[in-house]
């Protein structure tokens, strides 16, 4: 069994204590990002960003302070490809400088606090058959969340927009089609908090993740958690880091597999360029990740 550990110290920008204020606040917060993406060549003014969202300038502010602790104008800022590329500064030694500083060292004030393990091989290769997951659905700063639990810990975490709950449910048990799966948001309701809330980010009290994939798989994910809040890094570092230099296309499938989304940072592996490329559950809620996490820092 393999253990890791990366780490996120709260910040005060804490999600709202009622969930379902976050979930309001993401679905005018991804129409506002919507409208930013198509619009962002002509610069648009915060009255014509706030209008898009269905909020006023005064509320819109308020609600990216109470969201991402960023004025609208910085989020923004934090959706551009020149944030991107900071975003990618050094990214070929990012990975490096992680292992090197272990994933508690002073670079890594900013990230939740993760032990995990990986399954083996066998229970993978035997489609979950055995295992009996919990899930639950939960509103989150990124839409409603859907997560996982096995008995070893978090095992799966994705997200939908009101009305896809189940179709994304259906894709998270494609995964692991044997496996025998209860809801139960009592238990999956305790992981969501320990994700979302930051003030529960602490070290003495890691969130257990476990890593259900193939040994390829499992080496991107577990490089992914060295990836530290407010910075990227590309396919072709990670597959790099992986001794598979020449395999970014694989990488790229390893990443869009990844089951324990946001935990397990995929959003923050962008194009060389700084471009978004790709995210499985959708390039709205990656560049809404990135923008809460610039507010996390400080941008």
């Amino acid at each position: 069994m393999m253990t890791l550990t990366k780490n996120l110290a709260p910040s005060d920008s804490c999600i709202t204590d009622a969930p379902g204020a976050a979930l309001r606040d993401y679905d005018a917060v991804r129409r506002a990002i919507a409208f930013i993406s198509e619009n962002w060549r002509s610069q648009p003014p915060i009255a014509a960003m706030a209008d898009s969202a269905g909020v006023t300038s005064d509320e819109l502010h308020h609600l990216f302070r109470r969201w991402a602790g960023l004025t609208p104008k910085l989020f923004m800022q934090a959706l551009t490809l020149d944030h991107a590329k900071g975003l990618l500064r050094n990214s070929a030694s990012v990975l490096d400088a992680a292992l090197d500083s272990g994933l508690s060292g002073p670079g890594r004030l900013h990230d939740l606090f993760v032990t995990h393990e990986a399954m083996s091989p066998g229970e993978w290769k035997n489609g979950g058959s055995g295992m009996k997951l919990a899930f639950g659905f939960h509103p989150s700063p990124f839409g409603i969340a859907i997560v996982i639990a096995s008995d070893r810990g978090l095992a799966g975490l994705a997200f939908a927009d009101p009305g896809e709950e189940q179709t994304a449910l259906a894709d998270m048990k494609r995964r692991w089609p044997n496996a025998t799966y209860v809801e139960d948001a009592g238990r999956t309701g305790a992981l969501a908090q320990r994700v979302f809330d930051t003030r529960l980010w602490r070290a003495d009290q890691p969130l257990r993740v476990v890593l259900i994939g193939t040994d390829f798989e499992v080496r991107v994910w577990q490089t992914l958690l060295r990836i530290p809040m407010g910075k990227a890094t590309t396919y072709s570092s990670i597959a790099t880091n992986v001794d598979r230099p020449n395999a970014s296309r694989a990488v790229g499938a390893a990443v869009g597999k990844n089951p324990v989304s946001f935990v397990v940072p995929c959003h923050r592996v962008l194009g060389k360029s700084g471009a978004l490329t790709g995210y499985h559950w959708g390039l709205t809620r990656k560049q809404a990740m990135l923008g809460w996490e610039a507010g996390q820092i400080g941008l």
